[in-house]
């Protein structure tokens, strides 16, 4: 075993050290911090063009070099404008009170305050023998266009989607919510990332022990970095082993406005393109923003259609093995007929088809996502058509299952969410393998202690089966079968929202 190498300048990480920086603000010591660093720019500056000697710092590539040299660079040497400065401390009170072009200007005199700005696209000013620095916004402006949504398809909403800039994203609901009261509470979480995440609510509106709560969680986090949903997801909820989602993730800035108006929290992450919300019970996942754009006739028929097709998904295949093998008697005889003759040639049993069918169907489905989208297209088009049917012809599967299957798969893709859509898939397996073992009594053995489990979870103080385990008749209905607009005069009770009344 080799011997470790202990340096003196090795420092063990401990939560507590959140100050790694002990030296004096000066060009050197900035430059000693960014060393082997090649985007790194330090040079000197007169101030005024005489004696006052000042430092220039900045990373390239996060800030705009344009806006350096225009905002900062060129007020800063300007004659008129710092000539008569006589002392680093005057120059500083000029800088401050706005002498120089930056939009936002922070004094610092702490090192660390100094470096957390150059790395999330500030400029510094340093001031050799004050110990100090005053710090300009440049970030570049390069960025992705906001597009059109990729994964929640807008008919007759918005067409705008949220990117990976912050403050972006922030202006998208600012420009939805005119609303002062709609505030933004800043945390930063990575020992590395040092992403800057973001809680939004309406203050009014909101219960304030739910914006705690999430902020007592996020302030807990101990990672590395935060390159992912998960990084923030797995962390904040009640049960983080439970395969069912439990914070609503959106791409789309209206739904998320929506959400916010219900009393609902929400989260803003720096560097992922969508925003988070809680609490989120189960029928939340299953709504759609499209839902009050439509006639509340059309919109009930379709959230009764994507629940019956919910149930369709994740037990019909279950269902098919349990009768086919253990319960012939419950279908009619000319339908069993069939059955056992498309089955005559097959040499597989019903349980090796139907999974073998399901990891098949899986399989299209994920070289469908990885692949680029013509080739996906391509390859799930042919492992559909001819693949299918080819199996058939070649006696390895009979019709039936692969329409069981099919049906099972299309009755999938109308679940409006991804996260449960995929703990669905994992379900659907569990639920046959039940049904393989004995029929429907290890079948709805696995469905009960599936209901009960999720009747037992909570989602930041809110039961996730909500209203379907407590809300009682009218809430339940409500949940099915959307009201007209004007007929909705109170909030949805979940998020316990401070004010219910929604319109007159």
């Amino acid at each position: 075993m080799g011997k470790v190498n202990k340096s003196k300048s090795y420092v063990p990480f401990h939560p507590e050290n959140k100050k790694p920086f002990t030296d004096r603000i000066s060009s050197a010591s900035v430059g000693k911090i960014f060393t082997d660093c090649y985007d790194f720019e330090l040079r000197t500056l007169a101030l005024g063009g005489g004696e006052i000697k000042v430092g220039l710092c900045f990373i390239d590539g996060i800030v705009s070099g344009s806006d350096v040299a225009e905002q900062v660079i060129r007020p800063v040497t300007n004659d008129s404008r710092f000539g008569a400065a006589e002392s680093e401390q005057q120059a500083m009170e000029l800088m401050m009170s706005g002498l120089a072009y930056g939009h936002t200007a922070k004094q610092r005199w702490d090192i660390n305050d100094m470096v957390s700005d150059m790395l999330n696209g500030f400029c510094a000013v340093i001031f050799e023998s004050l110990g100090a620095a005053v710090t300009f916004e440049v970030r570049t402006q390069d960025k992705r266009s906001i597009d059109e949504p990729k994964e929640e398809k807008s008919i007759k909403g918005s067409k705008d989607v949220f990117i990976e800039v912050l403050k972006t994203n922030s202006m998208l609901v600012r420009r939805r919510m005119h609303d002062p009261f709609l505030k933004f509470r800043q945390l930063t979480i990575g020992r590395h990332s040092k992403t800057t995440v973001t809680i939004v609510y309406i203050e009014n509106l909101t219960n304030m022990s739910l914006v705690n709560q999430l902020h007592k969680r996020l302030s807990k986090i101990d990672i590395e970095a935060v390159n992912s949903a998960g990084d923030i997801e797995q962390y904040v909820v009640d049960e983080p082993r439970c395969g069912f989602p439990q914070l609503l993730r959106t791409e789309r800035p209206d739904r998320f406005c929506t959400n916010l108006l219900e009393g609902r929290v929400g989260l803003l992450v720096d560097g992922l393109p969508m925003g988070f919300l809680a609490p989120s019970p189960f029928v939340q996942f299953m709504k759609m923003p499209e839902d009050n754009a439509y006639h509340f006739v059309t919109a009930s028929i379709l959230t009764v259609l994507r629940f019956l097709a919910l149930a369709v998904s994740l037990l019909l295949p279950a269902i098919y093995v349990a009768v086919a093998m253990y319960h012939q008697e419950m279908l009619p005889t000319r339908l069993m007929q069939t059955i056992i003759a498309s089955k005559q040639a097959v040499p597989f049993p019903t349980a090796v088809e139907i999974l073998a069918m399901l990891a098949a169907f899986e399989l299209l489905q994920e070289a469908g996502l990885r692949l680029p989208d013509p080739v996906g297209q391509t390859v799930s088009i042919i492992g559909a058509l001819i693949v299918g049917q080819s199996a058939v012809e070649a006696k390895v599967v009979s019709p039936v299952v692969v329409i069981i299957v099919a049906l099972a798969g299309i009755a999938g893709y109308t679940i409006p969410n991804q996260d449960l859509s995929a703990a669905v898939r994992v379900w659907r397996f569990v639920f046959v393998i039940a049904a393989v073992c004995g029929g429907f009594f290890p079948m709805m053995s696995v469905f009960c202690f599936l209901v009960y489990r999720l009747c037992a979870l909570d989602t930041f103080g809110v039961d996730y089966m909500y209203p379907f385990s407590q809300g009682g008749p009218i809430m339940i209905l409500r949940a099915l079968i959307k009201p007209p607009m004007y007929s909705e005069k109170l909030r949805w009770p979940e998020p316990k929202p401070v004010n219910r009344r929604k319109q007159r």
